[in-house]
C-alpha cells in the first residue's frame, strides 16, 4: 500500500505518455529467462548484451566481475542498465549458486560437442544463460557447473561470433520461443509495481529532494 501510494505521488511529476510506456514495457519484461556474463574483456561486449537483455525484455543481467571488473560503458549500453537489473559477482561459483537458488537452469552457450542447437533448445522452465570471455569462452569451472549446453549453427569458414552478437541472436530467438509457450514467463503484479516505482524514481529530476517533500507531507498528513 506504501509503495502504491508513492507511485501515485511521483507519477504527478512525469508524462502520461511515460506512464503508459512503463505499463507496455513491463507487460513484455521477464525473469523467466535470465543472463549471466562471465569475465568479458572488452567493456563494450558487456554493455552490449546489457542493452541486448532491455530490447528483448530480460529484466535481468548478472555479471561475474572475478578478472576484469569494470564498470558498464554507459554510451554503449544507451541507458539499457537504467531498465535492466544488474547483478555483479566476484566468482563464477558464486552467480552460478545464486541463479540455482532461484531455481535456474544453467545453459553455458558454447561450441561444445554436446550441445543443442539454437533452433532445438526448449525452454522448459527458468533458465540461464551464460556467456564467456571473447577470447577462450567461458571457464571450465562454468561448463562443469552446467546443466545443458546451446549454441548457434555455423555454416561458414568462422567458427565463432562476437559474444554481443551471439547474445543478441539467443535472446531474439528465445524471447520469440518462450512468448509461444504457456509458461508464465511475465512478470508477477508485486514485480511489475516494484519496477514502476524503480523507473519513475529514475525519471524524476531532483528524486532526492521529491522524497523528501513527500515524507514531510505524510508526516504532517497532507497525503
Amino acid at each position: 500500500m506504501a509503495e502504491e501510494q508513492l507511485l501515485e505521488y511521483l507519477e504527478n511529476f512525469i508524462s502520461e505518455e511515460r506512464k503508459q510506456r512503463f505499463l507496455e514495457i513491463l507487460e513484455e519484461r521477464t525473469r523467466l529467462v535470465t543472463v549471466a556474463i562471465e569475465d568479458l574483456y572488452q567493456m563494450h561486449n558487456t554493455s552490449a548484451v546489457i542493452r541486448s537483455c532491455e530490447v528483448f525484455g530480460i529484466q535481468d543481467a548478472h555479471v561475474i566481475e572475478s578478472r576484469f571488473g569494470k564498470k558498464l560503458d554507459s554510451e554503449i549500453a544507451m541507458g539499457a542498465q537504467k531498465w535492466v537489473d544488474v547483478h555483479r559477482y566476484k566468482s563464477t561459483s558464486n552467480c552460478i549458486e545464486e541463479l540455482r537458488k532461484d531455481g535456474y537452469k544453467i545453459i553455458a552457450t558454447t561450441p561444445h560437442n554436446n550441445s543443442t542447437f539454437l533452433e532445438d533448445f526448449k525452454i522448459e522452465g527458468k533458465t540461464a544463460l551464460l556467456f564467456g570471455t571473447e577470447k577462450n569462452g567461458l571457464s571450465q569451472e562454468a561448463i562443469d557447473m552446467s546443466d545443458g549446453f546451446l549454441k548457434i549453427p555455423m555454416l561458414g569458414f568462422t567458427e565463432s561470433l562476437n559474444i554481443s552478437v551471439s547474445a543478441a541472436i539467443i535472446l531474439q530467438h528465445l524471447a520469440v520461443k518462450m512468448r509461444a509457450t504457456n509458461l508464465e514467463w511475465r512478470l508477477t503484479e508485486e514485480e511489475k509495481l516494484e519496477k514502476r516505482l524503480d523507473w519513475t524514481k529514475k525519471s524524476v529530476r531532483s528524486i532526492d529532494d521529491i522524497l523528501k517533500r513527500y515524507e514531510t507531507e505524510i508526516n504532517n498528513g497532507n497525503i
